[in-house]
């Protein structure tokens, strides 16, 4: 692969921080180079142009390169059902998930929607999502093998359950165990390929089912685990009702041993102060669906809270329940749920939460997340002025936090120029013309 120069501004979190609100990396014409689907170089683009003479240079100056977007929380079943109405969680899923995720068992059918689902994440900026399939395991198969085809790093797994869901939607708990454990030897750490154990939420699955996943995250200690916790009043009701021995919803996974560093769990919008205390002891995290908490009426996430209880916490869009796959929405929205809690989220901690913070919680922060030297070239091209009102608002604005913070509130997918996985354009918004890509002479 020929070495490939990018001219633009740039903008990453280098490393762990606790104030990305002030350290962040910001080069106002910057030089992002690509080697083999590596980051070889990041620099000022005018001292260090000359090195790299022959290579080919693609100009975008006037638009901004970040790390590619990580969701950390989003359903591939439901990307059809996107935006039903009218339901609160537990009726939307009866009303809606369920129908949908039936017609995945047909694998020709799962791979015609996997194409549209991550054309719709490389449409929006984002790279890398941690990702619920449905119950069936020749669904899964399709998702990651899309996601093969483009060298995306792309965790996943089979949603487990074997009650309070349709009989033709169950497994069991053997099935669900040999089928998770044939699907992590095939594609956990195949390529860029992960793999998380998946029960759907504690109510869908039995003691003996949730016994059996345990037994899988001890037999596979470097694979992911994903499950809800805390996302509606009356979902922790049933929960109690279903575990009654159990001190808490976060208990149940605790006693089950899934509950774990690499253990995320979306929403934990209704947390006790001890499933605060277990979550920062045991080194899990969250994922902040600020979108499908408004849309499904859940509750307001206190991120505030978090920070102050050392618990690592992702954005992310739950679509189907959210509503849109653009992390710069789903931030925006983050910042009206922090508002009304009375505190505020800063924008470039925003931007981290999404990037360099998302990977730092996976383990993945020499992969992913930022743009370092040897990290992969997993990348988006922002172009703030994408419209008459975006270029009339960044006429005399444009410091890399009111970018941000303005974007989070006026973008949608026209402003992503392009993306970029493993070095590749993998989503262009238009053909390049010959002045933004040639060879450097």
């Amino acid at each position: 692969m020929s070495t490939q120069t990018y001219r633009a501004s740039l903008l990453h979190f280098a490393a762990a921080t606790s104030s990305p609100k002030l350290d962040y990396v910001f080069i106002a014409d910057g030089l992002l180079v690509t080697r083999n689907g590596k980051v070889e170089f990041i620099g000022e683009y005018k001292d260090n142009i000359n090195q790299y003479l022959g290579a080919v240079h693609h100009d975008f100056s006037g638009k901004l390169i970040l790390p590619g977007f990580i969701d950390s929380h989003l359903h591939f079943p439901q990307t059809e059902m996107l935006a039903s109405f009218g339901e609160q969680l537990l009726d939307w899923l009866t009303d809606y998930t369920f129908p949908v995720e039936r017609k995945f068992e047909n694998k020709d059918y799962a791979s015609r929607i996997a194409k549209v689902f991550l054309n719709q994440l490389h449409r929006h900026g984002t790279t890398t999502g941690m990702v619920y399939s449905s119950v069936h395991k020749q669904a899964t198969d399709a998702l990651f093998e899309e996601a093969q085809k483009t060298d995306m790093l792309l965790i996943a797994g089979k949603v487990c359950m074997d009650r309070h869901c349709p009989d033709w939607l169950q497994d069991t708990p053997e099935s669900a165990q040999r089928d998770s454990a044939d699907l992590i030897d095939t594609w956990h750490n195949n390529g860029r390929l992960k793999y998380a154990i998946t029960p759907r939420f504690a109510p869908t699955s039995t003691k003996e089912q949730l016994h059996a996943l345990g037994e899988l995250a001890q037999q596979y200690p470097d694979v992911y685990i994903q499950t809800h916790l805390s996302e509606n009043h009356n979902e922790i009701a049933w929960v109690k009702e279903l575990f009654p021995e159990r001190k808490n919803y976060l208990d149940v996974y605790d006693h089950y041993n899934l509950l774990r560093k690499g253990a995320v769990f979306g929403h934990g919008i209704h947390l006790e102060q001890t499933e605060w205390q277990r979550l920062r002891e045991t080194q899990a995290s969250i994922a902040f669906c600020p979108t499908s908490n408004l849309f499904l009426g859940s509750g307001l996430f206190d991120l505030a809270k978090a920070q102050q209880e050392n618990v690592p916490v992702m954005l992310a869009t739950d679509v189907g329940g959210g509503t849109s796959f653009s992390m710069l929405k789903t931030l925006g929205e983050a910042y009206k749920i922090c508002q009304l809690k009375g505190n505020q989220i800063d924008p470039m901690q925003g931007l981290y939460l999404m990037t360099q913070g998302a990977a730092v919680t996976l383990g993945l922060d020499d992969k992913i997340g930022n743009l370092n030297v040897d990290t992969d070239a997993d990348f988006v091209i922002l172009d703030p002025e994408f419209d008459e009102l975006t270029t009339l608002r960044f006429e005399n604005h444009r410091t890399p936090q009111d970018l941000i913070f303005a974007l989070s509130m006026l973008a949608d997918d026209r402003a992503i120029h392009a993306t970029y996985v493993a070095g590749e354009p993998v989503y262009q918004a238009k053909k390049q013309t010959k002045e933004e890509a040639h060879n450097v002479t």
